[in-house]
């Protein structure tokens, strides 16, 4: 006997096989049609799970924008006249009305707006699951499918409504991508142009700020600005792709999402005890729900005036209760009483820590280890942008293109960046994709019309077309000379700050004919003429946060895997960062740069 079979034990020459009690295998051909049925009937819950998943999703991302929308009306309105009366102490009344959309503010707004928007999962998961289970409910009871009291709505029940479901996901899907944008439910901002002008009456209408009397129009030009700048506030928002954000829940609805039936029934057993008591609380009878009316608890006024701004609650609850963890060794551990808005912020500062040290490596030359340090910062804080800017310089340093492109893929997708597209364009014109190129550097002249490298790389790339000769009725080269080719030459610094260098490395063409139909026309000025002090130029830089950071690594694996859970409290945020480490654990005092819209100096740097 072959060894591979060696261990069969054979049977005795002459002995009967023994009869067997057990039941023997049906070795008869299945029945196909059965077979099929299953098959179909999989298929059909497979179908059914996946659209439940794609309404959840969709839903969430309305609500980012929605809620995000509404934080930054009352940005507009409480912190923006503030902003507006730091500006015009240095500058004058007029400043900000000729200024409004200088690079300089919407740098400002872009790094809080970045800082605000990590934070959107936190803040909107739990609401928008809750919600978006509302709407199911109520789309289920209006066709009349029952409901367990204990573990909610069973997916199963919803398959004889498939196409209605399927309609509403349709739906939603024709409706335009959700962007920020001010509520059409919002009244006008009215409210914080009279208190920005009470407040400049009193403390600067009888004084001076430059040595002599205010320009008696100063009421009209701070009136101006004002509107100005919350334009400006609403433009930059819109550079922000809500798809980006959100990515914890994100990956659940898309990457983890069952389609057999047990997420929805999970997703079902958690949210249908917190909606029963919403309508018990609330007084709502079961005959009042409307199909796919998703309104429940959490936000209140929800598309009112008095819709609340869930940007300005504390999230001081914990995350994950100790007893429900299913390591109970780690249960002693300070960092499991930490809060999600502490973890929140530590996560940042972690984050920060190892883009500086990739910071020093990226100076020093140390491209790898740079590259190392931001992929790590990326792991901690992934709804942070820059970090993948940062890497995409690295790998370009490094010409390796691809992997340049992929980072400013992945910081695009989250923020339409001047820094994003620049670096993008010289990864993919050293591969030799002009075409692409040309249009990351048509977006940058859009962001930022002023951009004087990225006009130079342009006409590098899309030399205007040589004049007509009439007498022959054919083109004329401007210069006989050939031009290199673009793509052997070594691009530009990845740093927006390098013109100078750059610019020696673009092949000679014609710079004096401006690039075609690159970029947008120059803003309208203000109605009234520009004075010396509106040409003044103003630093505006965030103040530096020092704070004491836990010097544990365990708390560091528990920020980045335990986001996105739990329900706010009805508690206001007291300052900019809500972190501070718990007690008896051994810290470390450090300092970050903190973008927030009441930490900040403004400070002329020339006339």
């Amino acid at each position: 006997m072959p060894a591979k079979y060696s261990h069969t034990k054979k049977r005795p020459p002459g002995s009967a096989k023994k009869t067997s009690s057990t039941h023997s295998k049906d070795h008869r051909r299945p029945n196909l049609h059965v077979d099929r049925n299953i098959t179909q009937a999989m298929s059909a819950v497979s179908k059914l799970e996946r659209t439940i998943a794609e309404v959840l999703l969709i839903r969430f991302e309305q609500d980012i924008a929605r809620l995000f929308s509404t934080h930054l009306y009352c940005v507009a309105l409480l912190h923006l006249p503030t902003f507006v009366m730091r500006c015009i102490t240095v500058g004058g009344p007029g400043w900000i009305a000729a200024n409004a959309d200088c690079d300089e503010i919407k740098d400002f707004f872009r790094s809080i707006i970045g800082m605000d928007l990590r934070q959107a999962g936190e803040r909107v998961a739990t609401k928008s699951v809750l919600w978006s289970y509302t709407a199911l409910r109520h789309f289920a009871l209006s066709n009349n499918v029952q409901i367990c009291r204990k573990r909610g709505l069973h997916s199963l029940r919803l398959l004889p409504h498939y196409d209605a479901l399927q309609a509403h996901l349709d739906t939603l899907q024709a409706m335009p991508a959700p962007a920020f944008s001010k509520p059409p439910h919002l009244g006008p901002l009215s409210d914080g142009a009279r208190a920005l002008e009470e407040a400049c009456e009193a403390k600067y209408s009888k004084t001076s700020v430059h040595g002599g009397d205010w320009d008696p129009e100063w009421r009209q030009k701070i009136r101006v600005g004002y509107e100005r700048i919350s334009q400006t506030l609403w433009r930059v928002a819109r550079e922000f792709d809500v798809r980006g954000y959100g990515l914890v829940l994100r990956e659940k609805l898309t990457a983890k999402w069952c389609e057999c039936g047990c997420s929805t029934d999970h997703l079902s057993e958690v949210c249908e005890k917190t909606v029963r008591e919403d309508e018990e609380e609330s007084g709502v009878r079961p005959g009042k729900q409307r199909e796919w009316d998703g309104r429940g608890s959490g936000v209140y006024g929800w598309e009112t005036e008095d819709e609340e701004d869930i940007w300005d609650i504390d999230l001081d609850f914990v995350s994950v209760d100790p007893d429900e963890c299913e390591d109970h060794s780690h249960s002693h551990i300070p960092e499991f009483d930490m809060t999600i808005g502490q973890l929140m912020e530590y996560r940042y500062f972690q984050a920060e820590r190892e883009k500086e040290q990739g910071n020093a490596a990226y100076k020093r030359g140390e491209f790898e280890l740079a590259i190392d340090h931001y992929k790590t910062a990326h792991m901690i804080e992934p709804e942070m942008p820059h970090y993948q800017l940062n890497m995409a310089a690295a790998y370009l340093k490094l010409h390796k293109w691809m992997d340049a492109e992929s980072s400013c893929n992945t910081a695009l997708s989250q923020h339409k960046s001047v820094k994003g597209h620049w670096r993008r364009s010289q990864a993919r014109k050293n591969q030799g994709r002009i075409v692409d190129a040309v249009k990351d550097l048509r977006a940058v002249l859009r962001l930022q019309p002023s951009n004087r490298e990225a006009q130079i790389e342009l006409a590098a790339l899309t030399p205007p077309e040589p004049p007509i000769d009439k007498n022959q009725n054919r083109r004329t080269p401007r210069n006989p000379q050939p031009s290199p080719s673009s793509s052997n030459r070594i691009g530009p610094s990845c740093s927006s700050s390098s013109a100078g260098s750059s610019s020696s490395r673009v092949p000679l063409v014609d710079h004096t004919t401006p690039p075609r139909k690159a970029g947008k026309q120059k803003p309208k000025g203000p109605p009234f003429p520009r004075t010396d002090a509106d040409n003044y130029k103003l630093a505006i830089s965030c103040l530096p946060l020092t704070v004491d950071i836990p010097a544990m690594t365990d708390l560091l694996a528990y920020a980045k895997n335990h986001t996105q859970s739990g329900q706010p409290s009805k508690g206001k945020r007291t300052s900019s960062s809500t972190f501070s480490a718990p007690k008896g654990v051994k810290t470390t005092s450090e300092t970050f740069s903190y973008p927030s819209w009441d930490r900040y100096l403004v400070k002329k740097v020339s006339s």
